[in-house]
């Protein structure tokens, strides 16, 4: 099936661990795909130590998106494509799709192409994509849709982010 995990709250990525965590307990193989993120996270430490999940991302922080050149385009464009090639090898039970909605909404990745993958397999195994603002094409598809609504957040008191609690 496909699921969703959208919205502007805080706790996409953190649901979408938890259910990688779950479905590893149950003995599935999970890719677990981070688009737009190089920065080291807490959650990379803790999905390492667990054997049937595979992480998968870009070995570079390209940054935010309205500081990418052409060239980080091009590159990170690349790599989220060689991504999904990856990832859907077809020796998963699930592939987790992080950030997703961000890079597909803004083509830095072949579309098309990503498309074709998670709509042909959402019937052979479990996807989850993640992030704000997921395209038609998916909602349509989709079999689970959770947003999670930001209804308070410490940023908008001057509060930054703190590692264990939002990376």
């Amino acid at each position: 099936m496909l699921q969703i995990y959208c919205g502007d709250g805080k706790g996409k990525t953190t649901a979408s661990v938890g259910l990688a965590v779950r479905m590893s307990g149950a003995g599935m193989n999970v890719a677990f795909v981070q688009f737009m993120k190089g920065n080291d996270t807490s959650e990379l430490a803790s999905l390492a130590l667990i054997g049937n999940i595979d992480v998968m991302r870009c070995d570079r922080n390209y940054g935010f998106f309205n500081t990418l050149s052409d060239s980080d385009k091009s590159e990170i464009t690349a790599c989220h494509n060689s991504l999904l090639d990856r990832a859907f090898d077809k020796k998963y039970d699930a592939v987790i799709l992080d950030e997703f909605n961000f890079a597909y909404g803004h083509g830095l990745m072949d579309c098309e192409k990503a498309k074709k993958l998670i709509l042909g397999c959402k019937n052979d195994i479990e996807i989850v994509i993640t992030g704000r603002s997921p395209a038609n094409e998916f909602t349509e598809a989709a079999d689970y849709i959770s947003e999670i609504a930001c209804v308070r957040h410490p940023y908008k008191k001057g509060i930054t982010a703190r590692k264990g609690i939002e990376y």
